[in-house]
């Protein structure tokens, strides 16, 4: 520790701590633009001069480190004067724009011109005029106001992870510019508006909605991927104008993903369903809420006596709030019928019946910097979970090894330092290979558990893989989405559990939704006796209520569910968006309200649960769904539905000892080494960012961006090459449906798979996300 007098206050600093951060731990505040707690120091804007003792001239703060018995004064008139010095310069060539620019109200150089600006320019000569560039439909450009901070530029190089930004020319030329009037295409690219000091970089969607004055804030929590992150969102008239980042440490830190942050814009889109509606003779009327309540608890009810209880089924998004799916699974149940589920895009479901709690990360978020070891399985890292793979960015600049398996090798902007490209149905045969490795690396026996899946030969990237994880003392094994999807995802989920027990880590599940790891602990799976989401729909039944899902793009099967859906006798949607598919399988819609306008909670991918509250007032005839679900209850007169609020369902559905309930313990009755595949190219699926739930399919902004691009099918040089086929070249996909769609060269591809992505319009007729395939030109 080092003694600095800042302003006279004697404070202690760590060794290695600048000016700034002992400024930040006196309390003084020094004006700034350029610094940034997250980011490198650039001291290129100098407004964080200050006067320190025996030194020549003024010092920036954020660059100049602290030595023992340094004195430092930051309003000194010596400081002042270079501070007002600065400000001078950067106001030379900044336009008069407030009146008229969305930065007004909550722009740093508005705010220390205030007490660091003159009442006049001195300088007469006409101003300099920078051209607006092209960064993409989520992000302004107004140059002229830049005072070349250069956040944006280290914020995309060091954060984002690939430098999308950079400064050209010198002096007062010197401009912010994208390479090659590319657009910015990072999934954390709203995060350079917040950095910003100035209305030079602003929101697209939100440019003149509303001035910051005019808003109201609310706490609220991301209903999208599994980190859950906190999030400001800003109302005006019961309107949601703009979605900000809340400070968390722990979670999110200050950033959001593009996700979280734009897709508010959906909110108030044409198909948001305003009112209850009933199908009568084939054409849709509305109708009021106590009409389609009843109809729904008589249809069931009937269904229930006519075919017995269990030939009603349930279908849950994991994205609907632990309080939905608690209710939904109890209201099932009260019906007799045991089917219910959330877990929409798995098809293995051979772990039911051997897990010993809910599947969650195994560590906490926060601890991903203190890795030095992470075997990551099957995941699309980058897009799946943004923030989560900045994380682990950060942690690789640090030291962190990353090593990845699966059928998928897109730049996550992360050096992964081994890699085993396999197929799918390779996927378990690798995973048994490092488990063989790493137990001879660590002199050790493999437990029992698994025996019977391992091989007597390794390869050369399983044991480099090994290796790696032999030598790390704080280590994890993840498994991304692919990997919860896969076909034999019990036994991959074994294998994780049994390489983080011979490394001496953890073995976790990333998620795929914001209640991936809830969804469990909600109740909302089936217990001895009933039917899975898969089942469910290879044996249709005779009615299904479904909870904020569209079944032609959230399902592992859309074509079979979209199949069973049609023959059902009553379908039930409780959804927010009147889509086609539910206009076309559903009996009866009942509007519900999005996470912006209901109280809830999520459990995120650590297994923090976080509760929040409506940030306005639902949208026409919308209702939460717990109440929807209460009411329905208490219409069948069933027990335990007195619930006067949100709070009390969770306290139901949690309890106060939720966490313990966290536990990837896992016992497979008979795990064996899987089939070979027969011929044809095996399907790697991955859910596009922006497709991944009914909220962000519908938000215009991202769906005009390179994330939001039609499908293809991507496959590596050599498999292009034994096909007789070029890029390019449209063709035909057939699997348990077909499709034509265009073939693209993509080396991340392993050897005799097609990558085509599921949650798409263009792709629900191919049938399963994961199987066999045929290709031919069309």
């Amino acid at each position: 520790m080092l003694e600095i007098e800042i302003d006279g206050k004697q404070v202690q600093v760590q060794d290695g701590s600048t000016v700034m951060d002992a400024a930040a731990a006196a309390g003084a505040y020094i004006p700034h633009f350029c610094y940034h707690k997250k980011l490198s120091i650039a001291a290129n804007c100098r407004m964080c001069l200050v006067q320190v003792e025996k030194a020549p001239k003024p010092l920036p703060a954020c660059a100049t480190p602290v030595t023992n018995g340094m004195k430092v004064w930051t309003h000194s008139e010596q400081a002042v004067k270079a501070q007002k010095g600065v400000m001078e310069f950067l106001l030379i060539n900044h336009p008069l724009d407030c009146p008229i620019c969305d930065q007004g109200g909550e722009c740093q150089l508005q705010d220390l011109a205030v007490g660091y600006g003159a009442s006049a320019s001195r300088y007469e000569e006409e101003k300099r005029v920078v051209f607006n560039k092209n960064l993409g439909s989520l992000v302004a450009t107004d140059m002229t106001r830049c005072i070349n901070c250069t956040r944006c530029v280290r914020f995309t190089a060091e954060i984002a992870g690939e430098m999308e930004l950079g400064q050209a020319f010198r002096g007062e030329h010197a401009e912010i510019m994208p390479f090659i009037e590319k657009t910015v295409d990072s999934e954390l690219s709203g995060n350079i508006i917040d950095l910003c000091p100035v209305g030079a970089l602003t929101s697209k969607p939100f440019r003149f909605a509303a001035r910051t004055w005019e808003l109201s804030r609310r706490k609220s929590v991301s209903p999208h991927d599994s980190l859950g992150s906190n999030l400001i969102v800003q109302t005006k008239h019961d309107v949601v104008k703009r979605v900000l980042p809340l400070d968390n440490e722990e979670i999110n830190e200050c950033w959001l993903s593009d996700k979280d942050r734009f897709s508010y814009d959906a909110l108030n889109g044409e198909d948001r369903l305003t009112t209850p509606m009933i199908k009568q003779g084939g054409e849709w009327k509305p109708t009021d809420w106590q009409r389609a309540l009843e109809f729904v608890a008589t249809g069931l009810r009937d269904v229930a006596r006519d075919f017995g209880p269990s030939s009603i089924g349930a279908l849950a998004s994991p994205h609907s709030t632990v309080e939905e799916l608690h209710l939904l699974q109890k209201f099932v149940r009260a019906l007799g019928s045991d089917n219910v589920d959330f877990r929409l895009r798995q098809s293995d479901f051979s772990a039911d019946g051997g897990r010993k709690g809910a599947p969650w990360l195994g560590m906490p978020v926060a601890s991903v910097g203190e890795l030095n070891r992470l075997l990551v399985v099957g995941s699309f890292l980058r897009k799946d979970a943004p923030l989560l793979a900045q994380r682990v960015r950060q942690a690789a600049k640090r030291g962190l090894h990353v090593s990845a398996i699966g059928p998928n090798a897109e730049e996550w902007l992360i050096p992964v330092r081994h890699r085993s490209l396999v197929a799918p149905s390779q996927m378990v045969p690798v995973l048994a290979q490092v488990v063989v490795a790493l137990a001879a690396e660590k002199g050790a026996e493999p437990a029992e558990s698994v025996r019977a899946m391992l091989p007597q030969t390794v390869s050369d990237d399983a044991r480099e893989i090994a290796r790696s994880l032999a030598g790390g003392s704080k280590v994890a094994v993840w498994l991304g989405n692919l990997a919860s999807q896969h076909e034999q995802a019990a036994q991959l989920e074994l294998l994780a559990q049994e390489i983080a027990r011979l490394a001496g880590g953890s073995a976790g599940t990333i998620g795929e939704a914001a209640n991936s790891m809830g969804g469990y602990l909600a109740g909302a799976v089936p217990t001895a006796g009933g039917l899975n989401a898969r089942t469910m729909i290879e044996q249709p039944r005779k009615a299904y209520v479904l909870l904020g899902l569209e079944p032609d793009l959230d399902h592992a099967n859309p074509a079979a569910a979209m199949s069973a859906l049609s023959s059902a006798q009553l379908v039930v949607a409780l959804t927010a968006f009147a889509s086609p598919s539910l206009r076309e399988v559903a009996d009866v819609l009942l509007p519900i309200a999005p996470f912006t306008e209901t109280s809830g909670t999520f459990v995120n991918c650590e297994g923090r649960a976080q509760s929040f509250n409506a940030v306005a007032r639902p949208l026409g005839e919308n209702r939460p769904g717990w109440k929807v679900l209460r009411v329905l209850g208490n219409l069948l007169q069933a027990e335990g539905f007195e619930y006067a609020d949100s709070e009390s369902v969770r306290a139901d559905a949690l309890g106060s000892d939720f966490a313990s309930r966290l536990d990837n313990g896992l016992e497979l009755a008979s795990p064996s080494v899987p089939a070979v595949p027969g011929n044809g190219l095996e399907r790697v699926a991955d859910v596009p960012i922006y497709f991944a739930d009914p909220l962000v399919r519908r938000a215009p902004a991202l769906q005009k961006t390179r994330d939001a691009a039609a499908p293809s099918a991507r496959m590596a040089g050599t498999t292009l090459a034994g096909l007789g086929l070029s890029a390019g070249d449209r063709i035909r996909v057939k699997g348990a449906g077909q499709i034509e769609i265009v073939a693209v060269a993509d080396e991340g591809v392993a050897p005799g798979c097609v990558r085509i992505a599921a949650a798409h319009i263009a792709t629900a007729a191919l049938g399963p996300m994961s199987g066999l395939l045929s290709v031919e030109r069309v």
